[in-house]
């Protein structure tokens, strides 16, 4: 579901990133990271829950997910999701929640 840059993989950048093409669906499972992350969405639509609380977004949208907060999303559109997600940390660190 998607593409991932490493960055300490690359001369020790300061993020990672991935980008994600899910189909209508798909997601993540609930997790947090100890770095904030930022979203942005190209296409599609994405339902977000941060910390229990509900978010939409959609093109252009951009999400910014704290250090620490319990996270996941889905593609709640008809056709593809493409977003960029931003990890403000040069490798992927993820605490799985559920």
């Amino acid at each position: 579901m998607s593409h991932e840059f490493v960055g300490k993989d690359h001369g020790k950048v300061g993020i990672s990133f991935f980008l994600v093409i899910g189909e209508p669906g798909r997601g993540t499972r609930l997790h947090k990271h100890d770095y904030d992350e930022v979203v942005y969405v190209i296409e599609g639509r994405s339902k977000w829950t941060v910390n229990g609380e509900e978010r939409e977004a959609g093109a252009g949208d951009v999400l910014i997910v704290r250090a620490g907060e319990a996270h996941k999303f889905v593609n709640s559109g008809s056709g593809p999701l493409r977003q960029f997600d931003i990890h403000l940390n040069p490798t992927f660190e993820t605490t799985w929640l559920e």
